[in-house]
């Protein structure tokens, strides 16, 4: 495989894009691409989807010897109450379903087996409905992994940004500004650079308030916390300038003058990411011990099983899987 990463694709809620999405994604890809392509679902749904949008893929065993020429590996999880689960419809048999891809998903990570995880989209309510209460990818990533703190980065081809705070209201994540967070969100940020292959990445760490509070006159949480942890990850050897106001860091960014922005809160850097990248913007999970990128959409369930689903966000996802440096085990 010319040391090319080798994946795991999770399916995702299976009443949802996400078979489709994954299909469309695999019949474009190369030989080699899908030798190092695992698929993770159940084997009704991802069949279906199959045909459904006439990708003509093999899905053969992946303990299967010897193994056929350009088929492309499946590990089965079973959903349960298959019948039950409907094109677009929510469902707690379906968020059960999407919860047994991602658990064995994270163990094959884990163990090495592959070497990064490729998330389609699953449900939050329905994940809820099934009687576990996480925030969608982000908390079940935690819970198996054992870490209490993870980071949502957004990354395109212009820009990478890391949240200090996201799933919160804005009150909350005011409140979530300070010194320790943003530190933390500032090493998280230099570790998945260095994953992608930038050594000493550039960081910027957006303000706060607007035009970083102006001396106080719009709040003092930049002076207060922001400055603080600015200059304690330059004392620890990081390359780091901040804060820069909100409305100017994301251009300076996308001009180059930055490989990655701590932004403080989730609009702050949800925003610019989606606007700029639009479907190339792919969600990556940073501070856990295994390497995830993800789609940056929702189940869709308005298009579910109509064949129409566009998977351009899925293969950049993909894209940007291939091109991450394994954690060392």
């Amino acid at each position: 495989m010319s040391g090319m990463n080798s994946i795991g694709i999770t399916m995702g809620d299976p009443a949802g894009i996400g078979p489709e999405v994954i299909c469309k994604a695999i019949a474009g890809m190369t030989p080699e691409e899908k030798a190092a392509t695992l698929v993770i679902g159940d084997p009704v749904f991802m069949e279906r989807a199959n045909r459904l949008v006439g990708a003509n893929i093999v899905f053969a065993a992946n303990d299967l010897l010897p193994f056929p020429d350009g088929a492309v590996r499946f590990l089965a999880v079973d959903a349960p109450n298959r019948d039950a689960i409907l094109p677009g419809i929510l469902s707690p048999d379906a968020g059960e379903a999407a919860y047994r891809c991602v658990k064995r998903g994270v163990e094959l990570a884990q163990s090495g087996a592959i070497d990064v995880l490729v998330t389609a989209s699953l449900n939050k309510a329905a994940l809820r409905a099934a009687g576990y209460p996480y925030n969608g990818h982000a908390g079940l990533l935690a819970h198996f992994t054992g870490e209490k703190q993870s980071y949502a980065v957004l990354a395109c081809p212009q820009m990478t940004v890391i949240h200090v705070s996201t799933h919160v209201s804005l009150a909350k994540a005011a409140d979530a500004c300070r010194i320790d967070a943003i530190l933390r969100t500032i090493r998280a940020g230099q570790a998945h650079m260095q994953s992608t292959g930038i050594e000493n990445p550039r960081i910027a760490v957006a303000g706060l308030n607007p035009h970083c509070g102006e001396g106080g006159l719009y709040g003092s949480e930049d002076d207060d916390y922001v400055v603080p942890a600015v200059a304690q990850a330059r004392a620890e050897g990081l390359d780091v300038t901040g804060p820069v106001p909100g409305d100017v860091v994301f251009m300076q960014a996308v001009d180059g003058k930055y490989d990655i922005v701590v932004a403080q809160f989730h609009d702050q850097g949800h925003i610019p990411a989606k606007l700029i990248g639009r479907h190339e913007t792919v969600n990556i999970t940073a501070g856990i011990p295994i390497l995830r990128t993800s789609v940056d959409h929702g189940t869709a369930f308005d298009i579910a099983w109509k064949g129409i689903a566009d998977p351009q966000n899925m293969i950049a996802a993909i894209a940007m899987a291939r091109t991450m440096r394994p954690i060392k085990k």
